[in-house]
């Protein structure tokens, strides 16, 4: 993928020097509070290279962010497929984040998302984007609300990838946003 600026932050794909950022955020407790599982560093080791070819391969992806000042790497921002995910129609588009807590609470977020929310709807012209989250994870469902996103009750839905030993981990909430309202909201 070709590097995107905001301004503060530079949207890239993950390079060997973001191995132990990788880790700590797949593996922090803060950060993962909302999933069943902690990973290891093989397995977070694994997952980074796994991302990293998905974004070689289709020019986007939960791609790193670092901030342009400083040039340290702070988490993930980006758009992906989610095929995994079976209650959603096919070539369905997310947007999601993940980053370490002490950068938390300062925007990022929100700027990193609005730079994929604009290539999404402009460079890739999908009609939608949608985010989704655990139903207690009012963080990042702030940020949905944030971006324009729309709840949507109707759509929400057990995730089929969490193990029934984490029952309140199951049930996920949907936002949507179209791009007709995202350009709507721009003028």
């Amino acid at each position: 993928m070709k590097p995107m600026r905001t301004e503060r932050l530079i949207l890239r794909n993950w390079e060997e020097r973001d191995r132990e950022l990788f880790h700590r955020i797949n593996s922090d407790d803060r950060v993962m509070e909302f999933f069943p599982f902690r990973r290891d560093r093989a397995a977070a080791d694994a997952k980074m290279d796994e991302v990293r070819a998905w974004i070689d391969k289709d020019g986007y992806g939960f791609a790193a962010a670092e901030i342009a000042a400083t040039g340290e790497c702070i988490g993930f921002v980006g758009l992906s497929g989610t095929e995994d995910i079976d209650v959603l129609p096919a070539g369905t588009i997310e947007i999601g984040w993940r980053l370490a807590p002490e950068f938390w609470g300062k925007g990022y977020v929100t700027e990193a998302s609005e730079a994929w929310l604009a290539y999404g709807f402009e460079t890739l012209a999908v009609d939608e984007i949608v985010s989704f989250a655990v139903a207690e994870n009012h963080r990042s469902t702030a940020v949905m609300k944030r971006l324009g996103m729309m709840a949507d009750p109707s759509a929400d839905f057990d995730h089929t990838g969490i193990p029934d030993s984490h029952p309140k981990l199951k049930r996920h909430v949907l936002y949507r946003l179209a791009a007709a309202d995202w350009r709507g909201v721009r003028r």
